[in-house]
């Protein structure tokens, strides 16, 4: 997902900005992302602390401005980084240690955004006790789930994401039990912006996911349908498959941003209309599925049946919390 050299679809602008990247161990990538969220706050600390002691060369007004800059809006950002622009001008002839320091560090004057990206098997499983813990933090970094719903990177083993009666390694019968639900775990903490999205069935869906998480000051969660070889699909259909997804009730799309229940509405919004298509609909187009119907079809009826009050439970769940009952 990008980080395969030596090409790599990060790249910077004519001014020399755009994203950093870095990566860690598999396991600890919550962690490791949010070590960069604490040393990013940590140099904007100290850049704020030097702001405010070289106040009387720089200017007290230019000073506040940056101070009480609001950077949750592209303008809001666009304008911080001009004052910054100012704050090196009006430094570059100072020699004290306070300029030079602030000269290195006037970069975290603004406000910098943080994407901890992985799959399901980190997600769900192996990284899920650092996911929690990041998401707990009340800290504002960024989690988006590439969920494939198999250990893609592997070798296509079965993860918690996997939903019931689909065949992987290590549940080659089908998987016995239903899909894990992240999004409502995230939800529950009341202060998580959540969403789940499916870019192929929906796209402007999608967009309105990234552009709110982007925005909110505080940790959110973005679970998103990814396509894998290991569905057993061409995936020159794989549009098709997420509409499947959606329509069958096994992708539900929703948004749950916190900051509407401070104006007094409603904080989830359930964003797909109720299942059109039974599950086995979408199921039986991918060999996932499709292929324990050939190997023990009466098993594969057996999942089938279950997998479907699995969908119409969660659906339910989730129309309850869009009609404001969240018990």
């Amino acid at each position: 997902y990008g980080g395969n050299l030596p090409v790599t679809p990060w790249t910077k602008t004519r001014e020399g900005r755009g994203p950093a990247w870095n990566n860690s161990l598999f396991e600890d990538n919550a962690e490791f992302g949010f070590g960069i969220r604490a040393a990013v706050d940590q140099k904007h600390a100290h850049a704020v602390v030097l702001l405010k002691r070289l106040a009387p060369v720089l200017g007290e007004a230019l000073v506040e401005a940056i101070l009480q800059a609001g950077e949750h809006s592209e303008a809001g950002i666009f304008e911080q980084r001009e004052r910054v622009v100012q704050v090196m001008a009006k430094l570059e002839k100072e020699t004290t240690p306070e300029a030079r320091a602030l000269r290195e560090l006037s970069g975290y004057l603004c406000r910098k955004s943080v994407w901890i990206i992985g799959g399901d098997g980190w997600a769900y499983d192996i990284g899920f006790g650092g996911l929690d813990h990041v998401l707990a933090s009340g800290r504002d970094v960024n989690v988006l789930v590439l969920d494939t719903e198999v250990y893609s990177n592997t070798g296509g083993q079965t993860s918690k994401a996997t939903p019931r009666g689909a065949v992987a390694k290590f549940s080659s019968a089908g998987k016995p039990t239903a899909k894990k639900d992240l999004a409502r775990f995230a939800i529950d903490y009341g202060n998580v912006y959540v969403a789940q999205v499916a870019y192929g069935a929906k796209d402007v869906h999608t967009l309105r996911a990234f552009l709110e998480a982007e925005s909110y000051p505080g940790p959110s969660l973005i679970i998103a349908y990814s396509p894998c070889i290991e569905h057993g699909v061409d995936l020159a259909h794989n549009h098709r498959q997420q509409h499947l997804a959606v329509d069958s009730g096994h992708w539900p799309l929703f948004r749950y941003d916190p900051r509407r229940a401070e104006q007094g509405k409603n904080p989830f919004r359930l964003d797909s209309k109720p299942p059109s298509i039974p599950f086995r609909d979408y199921a039986l187009t991918e060999r996932r599925f499709a292929a324990l119907m050939r190997s023990q079809p009466q098993r594969a009826e057996e999942l089938l049946r279950l997998s479907q009050q699995d969908v119409e439970r969660e659906f339910r769940h989730y129309q309850r919390l869009a009609e404001g009952d969240c018990e």
